[in-house]
């Protein structure tokens, strides 16, 4: 076997479609951002403006934030020193814990070192505690929730995405005394869209079901005080696992689910995901705690009216252009281009001539042609930057010859 030759197969499979993907190295440069500095490969420098960040509302350079994490640092030092199980579990962490708990109305919550593993730990270990478990997954949950449901061994049904029919007819057609799950996500990050939250509620209800739903796109963002979609529609307290990241709206890292006392304890002394990992280093886990805090005040209240306010004018302006978007009324503007080639040109295009930073989102983490330009604006981008970015997007699709009729939602 020649293993160099099947490699190069590989990667040669994904320039051919246009799928390659290639790393922008950017440095971030605290109290200026969205702006940061573009390190070509060639060594030069050039001044960007960041336009597909998950740092939602600009907390990865909030003072609280930094000083959080700076008196961590001082007082423990870098790292953690171990697992949660052997030596690594500080006041830190269980600061951090107690705050998500009470985020989100629940007796306690168990921390990750992203919400990726904590998707892929919990999910793949309910089976475990639950013993004939069957899981119902909408199929377009996030690649982690995927995984996780695929490696726990026990029956998963697939239901159209958010197709509470579809998903009530895959509920009825099995045994009404099997233990069962219903996992999906309030706001699917590649199109924007919510999921019918109150709807599969009900089903959970009527069929006796656990339900487990993702607020990665969510958590910091909507809500009175920051908690996720379920909250702002006052449905938290029908959920039964919340999971959550600390590193898109909290600007920070780590992942979390939110749940009873029993079902965290449970969790964590089954997970393999939880139990063999090395915990967050304390500094990250208080600089988490400082921006859930933060966020759940007025102050926080403030950024995420902007926030909204900053992503509702960047897609009517786009709408305005005939420009093809996707409005599901969330932050999230996805503008879709419909080929890999063309999705990655007009990223290299933008980069390169104008300073602007869109990673090109391609098959797998979206259909084939549907690829597009996912952008995430944010309190912290300005007048300024939107106009630059219309500017631009406005010559570059002419340039580009690409179709202007809008995509409706």
């Amino acid at each position: 076997m020649d293993y160099t030759a099947k490699l190069d197969e590989a990667l040669n499979r994904l320039h051919q479609e246009g799928r390659y993907r290639t790393f922008i190295d950017i440095e971030r440069k605290k109290g200026q951002f969205p702006h940061a500095m573009w390190r070509k490969p060639d060594g030069s420098e050039k001044p960007i403006t960041v336009w597909c960040g998950n740092d939602y509302l600009g907390m990865g350079q909030h003072p609280a934030v930094l000083a959080a994490m700076h008196e961590a640092l001082d007082a423990t030092g870098a790292g953690s020193g171990g697992t949660r199980n052997i030596s690594g579990t500080t006041v830190w962490h269980k600061r951090l814990e107690a705050e998500l708990a009470d985020l989100h109305g629940k007796e306690a919550a168990l921390l990750f070192t992203s919400a990726y593993i904590a998707n892929d730990a919990t999910l793949s270990t309910l089976p475990k505690l639950f013993p004939g478990l069957i899981i119902y997954s909408d199929a377009l949950n996030h690649a982690s929730m995927i995984e996780g449901v695929r490696r726990n061994g026990g029956a998963k049904r697939i239901f159209r995405h958010n197709d509470v029919a579809h998903l009530r007819e895959l509920l009825a057609a099995d045994d009404p005394d099997a233990p069962k799950l219903i996992a999906f996500e309030s706001i699917y990050s590649m199109d924007g869209d919510f999921g019918p939250i109150e709807d599969i509620c009900d089903l959970a209800d009527e069929f006796g079901a656990l339900t487990y739903i993702d607020e990665v796109h969510a958590v910091g963002m909507y809500g009175p005080r920051g908690a996720g979609v379920a909250e702002r529609d006052r449905l938290m307290h029908r959920i039964d696992i919340i999971n959550g990241t600390l590193a898109k709206a909290y600007g920070v890292m780590g992942g979390y689910i939110a749940a009873s006392a029993k079902m965290c304890d449970a969790v964590r002394s089954y997970a393999p995901g939880f139990i063999f990992t090395t915990s967050l280093p304390p500094a990250v886990a208080a600089g988490a705690a400082a921006s859930v805090a933060f966020l759940k005040t007025s102050e926080g209240q403030k950024l995420r009216n902007l926030h909204q306010e900053r992503a509702t004018i960047l897609k009517t302006r786009l709408k305005g252009m005939g420009l093809p978007l996707i409005d599901h009324g969330s932050h999230i503007v996805p503008v879709i281009v419909g080929d890999p080639v063309h999705t990655k040109k007009l990223s290299d295009m933008l980069l390169e001539g104008y300073g602007i930073y869109v990673q090109p989102i391609n098959f797998p983490t979206v259909p084939r042609g549907t690829e597009r330009l996912r952008f995430t604006p944010s309190p912290v981008h300005g007048p300024n930057e939107m106009d630059r970015l219309v500017r631009a997007m406005d010559e570059l699709w002419s340039h580009c010859a690409l179709n202007r009729a809008e995509m409706s939602a």
